[in-house]
This record gives structure tokens, C-alpha cells and sequence, in this order.
């Protein structure tokens, strides 16, 4: 859908104020629910195509369990057009034994729905360099962490 573009920086910026507030720890990931339509596609490179908002809402709180000490700050630029807006943001994995966090860029590309709403959201991380550093940190997943499915939908068409 093609809006004006005031309608879409404050959509933008709403989403945001919710990921800096998960940033925070004041909210969990399912917050992000208010962001998307009821028919939202996401998809992760990790978990694939995720359909539908009670799915993505599922989808967000099993793949952040275990993840609690992870940051993914948004880097605080953010491009646009009159239907997808382009979000810049790090993950970075926990302290390894000597202390450093090793970093990894994201991207997510979202569709604009209307009504400050999103109805796509593609999330772009390079998945070789997540496991380097995985392993050059020697992090092992806690107890709650749930694993991405073995043989995740890899279509990334928009709806």
C-alpha cells in the first residue's frame, strides 16, 4: 500500500519506541504484535516464513528464549519510500570468557500496511557469520532456548 510518508515515519518511529523498549527489558518481543496486521508475514533466517500474527507472536517469544542476555539495538538509521521503510540494527551476542561481544549486522524490510501497521517483515542476517561467531565464542544455548525448525519455509515472497 502506498501512503504518505508522514503516515509511514510515524508508523516507523512507533515500531521504534517498542524495539527500544525491549532494549530496555521494560517489554518483551511479543510487544511487536501491535506493529503488524492479523495477516503479517515474517520471515526469519533462522525459523523461515512465519504467517499470520499469532504465529509471529509464538514465533517471538520461542525464538527469544534463552536469548535474554543478546542486545539488538537498531542502529538509528532507517530508509524509506512510500511503502517500505529499511531498519538498520546489530545483534550482539553475550560476553564469551574474555569478555568480548561479537557483533553481526541486520536488516529488516518491512511492508507498510496502513493504519500504522506492517504486513511484512523480512529479517536479512548473515546466517554463516552468526554460527563463526557462535562457535569463536563457544556459546552454548541455556535450558529454555527453543531451536529454529530443522527444515524452515524458505519462501521470502511478500503476500
Amino acid at each position: 500500500m502506498k501512503a504518505p510518508r508522514e503516515e509511514i515515519e510515524q508508523a516507523t518511529r512507533a515500531y521504534i519506541a517498542t524495539r527500544e523498549a525491549i532494549e530496555r527489558d521494560e517489554l518483551h518481543w511479543v510487544a511487536l504484535r501491535e506493529h503488524f496486521t492479523d495477516d503479517a508475514v515474517y520471515i526469519d533466517p533462522a525459523w523461515g516464513r512465519v504467517v499470520g500474527l499469532d504465529n509471529i507472536v509464538h514465533f517471538f517469544d520461542e525464538s527469544m528464549r534463552g536469548l535474554e542476555d543478546w542486545d539488538f539495538p537498531i542502529e538509528g538509521w532507517t530508509v524509506m519510500n512510500d511503502e517500505f521503510v529499511l531498519v538498520k540494527w546489530t545483534q550482539i551476542l553475550p560476553p564469551d570468557a574474555n569478555g568480548v561481544r561479537r557483533e553481526q549486522s541486520g536488516l529488516s524490510t518491512m511492508r507498510y500496511a496502513g493504519n500504522s501497521k506492517f504486513d511484512y517483515d523480512e529479517d536479512i542476517l548473515n546466517m554463516i557469520h552468526v554460527n563463526e561467531d557462535l562457535r569463536a565464542a563457544g556459546w552454548r544455548p541455556k535450558p529454555e532456548f527453543v531451536f529454529p525448525p530443522r527444515d524452515p519455509d524458505r519462501d521470502w515472497s511478500r503476500p
